[in-house]
């Protein structure tokens, strides 16, 4: 029994040994499934795995000042840049940004383009707008203010909804473009509220009637968030679904040549507002990134977890070509 004892003693202490720690920031999009990769990884593996979810501007920062090992953006990085702060760049989740709301009584709400634009213009002041209620007969819309909420941080998920919007609306891009920071006009008019991460504006949601705001799939689902049923860019209206996101992202179009910078919001059909989240590494740290590869590879072998919280697995063909381009950098 002694024996028996101090060998399960080396062992434990062998794996303990042999256990790796590595530590990222960046988007909060992503976080739900990565929190969830990181716990079954650490289960599996004994390897810890820190991530916080402080908005993609901050992992971009992070990683290019090399306090993190890797740093998480919703915003990819052109090759330009990631030349110039010497960077890999590869995708890791397809996910959906859709539009949240808490109008007491007010189910399955549908905003067409033109009610979207309104509302992010400031044009539209009230809920009971006929541009709101033309496409909703059978709801009962409150002549009360919309709040719009948004994010506070330098957020790659603002980036990606303006981005749609830019593509949607003329006249936004004419006046704001896509940014990961925005002054909102209805912040202007005293309707808007800005929270902190993607949980932070599910939160406001939440505790705020008669709001509505941009956030990711999960976070809204996780929070019971009625979400809005929006018009796509065929004229559709399109439910906010795993199924309606994947129909958005079946052409997304990555190329390895160019570390994968692809944006693919508003796509032809599908769910119109998508976004892929992305992570970045110092090209000079080995060992650090064949580590954190593996944990990602590991990500990748476990497509179950992101489907079940809403986000859709990158395809079998983009895998491929982001394992080549680990192979091929020499990170793994």
């Amino acid at each position: 029994m002694k024996k028996l004892l101090a060998s399960l003693a080396i062992g434990v202490t062998t794996f303990a040994l042999g256990a790796t720690e590595i530590t990222g920031t960046g988007a909060s999009f992503p976080y739900p499934v990565y929190k969830e990769w990181i716990k079954g990884y650490y289960k599996e593996t004994g390897n810890r795995v820190n991530y916080t979810p402080t908005g993609s501007g901050t992992g971009i920062k992070e990683v290019a000042k090399r306090h993190v090992d890797f740093g998480g953006t919703d915003k990819p990085l052109p090759p330009k840049l990631l030349d110039k702060g010497k960077l890999y760049q590869f995708p890791t989740v397809i996910g959906g940004i859709v539009l949240a709301y808490n109008i007491p009584g007010a189910d399955k709400l549908k905003l067409s383009e033109s009610a979207i634009k309104g509302i992010v213009l400031g044009k539209i002041a009230y809920w009971d707008n006929p541009t709101i209620t033309k496409d909703n007969p059978d709801l009962n819309l409150p002549h009360k203010k919309i709040i719009f909420v948004h994010r506070s941080d330098k957020s790659g998920t603002t980036f990606n909804f303006t981005y749609y919007l830019s593509k949607m609306s003329p006249e936004w891009n004419r006046l704001y473009g896509a940014r990961k920071m925005i002054n909102w006009p209805t912040d202007a008019q005293g309707r808007g509220i800005a929270g902190k991460g993607n949980f932070g504006v599910s939160a406001a949601i939440k505790t705020n009637p008669y709001s509505i705001g941009y956030v990711d799939y999960a976070d809204a689902k996780k929070n019971g968030l009625k979400m809005a049923i929006i018009q796509g860019a065929d004229g559709k209206f399109v439910a906010p679904t795993p199924e309606n996101f994947a129909k958005g992202a079946e052409n997304a179009g990555f190329d390895p040549k160019k570390d994968f910078y692809k944006i693919i919001a508003y796509p032809k059909t599908g769910y119109p507002i998508i976004a892929a989240t992305f992570i970045l590494l110092p090209q000079e740290k080995v060992e650090t990134n064949k580590a954190v590869v593996k944990f990602f590879q590991y990500g990748f072998n476990h497509d179950e977890v992101a489907q079940q919280l809403g986000y859709i697995p990158l395809p079998q063909s983009v895998k491929k070509q982001v394992e080549q381009y680990w192979t091929e950098k020499g990170l793994k």
